[in-house]
């Protein structure tokens, strides 16, 4: 079994025997979805091999392998009418290059249309009567000789247009004039557009279908093309590209057939805390784990029999650009806050669908504006539906919850000497379960932080946040918050990844309480006088400390069972204001 990482030609990958995950029984719903289908899907999930599988399919010049291709898949036993019937065109805007003047992003758009529709004309030469007149300047004339063409032939067209949005958003990201320029009045990415329509209304044209990463190009083109239907939400699609855990266990199984020492269930669970966690529709359950990163997994496990490290490729890392932007907007910072506080924390009324640059630039940027534009790009996802009808929303993984925990820790600790400082006492507690230098560095430096900035948030939250930004480290951890475990959630867990046991490090649990200093009848300056040994026996704290101690005590319980050889150390610990933490290990 070959793993076809970074391979995104179908040919290739069936012919050479790699492994692929059959989706081609979707063809026939993706036919009935309608005739010019968008589908969105973030960076990275395999929107180009689908891309791929449709041009072989589709492509009349492939119908001589069709049993090669397709014969050991789902479509090859019931195939429809529609195989090997049109001409295929593709393009792939990605390789429109964004820099430049205005003039030379418009000349490389022009100049990608015409090399495609160039090698159009020689894929389908022997079909053709007329000849293709390639217009250097104008893309849009040399796409009407093309059409012109093929209307004397039997055949349709099927265009594919990958990463549809992928030049413009560059473009957007740099210089907005010829953003607008290229999509607003009659610029040449409407005008692309346009175009597309119309030779689908009749004219040679019969089906198109789009990939791209977000909707914000989407909604700008949309007076230019307005005929395309929306398929990215719908539930039929919701692993159309990506793998799902049953996929994921059944190829793990058949690695350790071949004699691995590692265990399948190991590899599971860290794949599943790492990959797994996509829902792109409210009306489905299951979740998928994004395909690049699980084939880049899976690749080095077969060849080197240990996990890859690290476990995010960086080639492939998410843009960390997307929460950067988030982050500076009125109240950005609170919505990180929140998706990283709890996997229900974040409900808006529902999905934005609008992302045209002037609702980015001009429309409130509420939570919900937030929210939807995360999901997006792949940095949150579906949880599901409240009783009242709301979607809700959560971080799908920890490969992208490190993103979140390192835009904070750049917030809130923006300098080199207690970012240094930070990584000491983190290491030492990790290494050695010694909690009391973390809590120094806490109460003196990370509280003036937090409680000084513009939340309304000073309660266990301000502390949970504190530690899992502080503690987390996922080239070691499997870091879990309010993990389920014996009917009731943990606040932090720090496993071990069964890779990294031998290394030094323990296994943790902790469980926060909080107490307002109204609660506990004394002003900051008495609390900061005190020493932890008499802050711990004063009544109140005395009962934080022990209802988190016996929560600990069995959570730490229910962790053991559930990851062998685990033996997690469970600390309980007690925020009085944003002024102290008082501690206790659990024995």
């Amino acid at each position: 079994m070959e793993f076809p990482y970074g391979l995104s030609d179908f040919g290739t990958l069936i012919r050479e025997g790699y492994f692929y995950q059959d989706r081609t029984d979707r063809i026939p719903q993706l036919e009935k979805a309608g005739r010019q289908l968008i589908f969105i899907r973030p960076r990275r999930f395999g929107k180009s091999l689908l891309l791929s599988m449709l041009e072989h399919y589709y492509d009349v010049n492939r119908a001589a392998h069709f049993e090669a291709l397709f014969g050991n898949l789902a479509i090859g036993h019931n195939p429809t009418p529609r195989h090997n019937q049109y001409f295929v065109m593709k393009w792939d805007f990605s390789l429109v290059k964004a820099q430049g003047e205005l003039k030379q992003i418009e000349a490389a758009l022009h100049q990608h249309l015409n090399d495609r529709i160039a090698q159009f004309a020689v894929d389908y030469e022997t079909y053709l009567t007329r000849s293709i007149v390639i217009r250097p300047d104008n893309a849009i004339s040399s796409l009407e000789s093309l059409l012109t063409a093929t209307s004397a032939t039997p055949h349709k067209i099927y265009l594919l247009i990958d990463e549809y949005d992928n030049f413009a958003n560059d473009v957007l990201m740099a210089r907005q004039q010829d953003y607008e320029a290229l999509l607003y009045g009659e610029g040449l990415l409407k005008t692309v557009f346009k175009a597309v329509k119309a030779a689908a209304s009749g004219r040679g044209v019969d089906r198109v279908f789009i990939t791209g990463v977000s909707p914000v190009v989407l909604s700008d083109m949309t007076s230019g093309y307005n005929v395309g239907e929306n398929i990215y939400l719908e539930p039929a699609f919701n692993d159309l590209c990506g793998f799902t855990e049953v996929e994921i266990a059944t190829v793990l199984g058949r690695l350790a057939g071949e004699g691995a020492v590692w265990s399948p269930a190991e590899a599971l669970d860290t794949m599943r805390t790492f990959y797994n966690g996509y829902r792109f529709s409210a009306k489905t359950g299951e979740s998928i784990y994004n395909p690049t990163l699980s084939l880049y997994f899976l690749k080095h496990l077969q060849n080197h029999a240990e996990y890859p490290d690290p476990l995010l490729d960086e080639n492939l890392a998410m843009d960390r650009n997307k929460l950067l932007y988030i982050s500076r907007l009125p109240h950005g910072e609170d919505v990180l806050i929140k998706a990283l506080s709890s996997d229900r924390a974040l409900t808006i009324p529902q999905l934005a669908r609008r992302f045209g640059v002037q609702d980015i630039l001009n429309t409130v940027k509420d939570q919900p504006f937030m929210t939807s534009l995360l999901y997006y790009f792949g940095i949150l996802t579906w949880v599901g539906l409240t009783p009242f009808h709301e979607g809700v929303f959560k971080i799908p993984n920890l490969v992208a919850k490190a993103l979140y925990v390192e835009r904070l820790q750049e917030i809130w600790l923006p300098g080199y000497e207690d970012q240094e400082h930070a990584r000491d006492v983190s290491k030492r507690f990790c290494q050695t379960g010694d909690l009391q230098p973390l809590c120094d560095f806490i109460e003196t430096r990370y509280f003036p932080v937090l409680s000084n900035r513009d939340y309304r948030w000073t309660n266990e939250l301000l502390v949970k946040m504190a530690f899992l930004t502080l503690l987390f480290n996922d080239r070691l951890y499997m870091m879990v918050s309010e993990l389920e475990a014996d009917h009731g959630y943990v606040d932090l867990s720090l496993i071990v990844r069964p890779d990294m046991r031998r290394f030094r490090a323990l296994d943790l649990v902790l469980e926060f309480k909080y107490l307002g200093l109204k609660e506990l009848g004394l002003s900051g300056e008495k609390v900061r006088a005190k020493t932890r040994e008499e802050l711990a026996v004063l009544p109140a704290v005395a009962a934080k400390l022990d209802e988190a101690d016996e929560q600990a005590r069995r959570y730490g319980a229910a962790l053991r069972d559930r990851y062998r050889p685990a033996d997690p150390r469970a600390f309980a610990v007690v925020a009085l204001g944003a002024e102290r933490l008082v501690w206790r290990a659990v024995e």
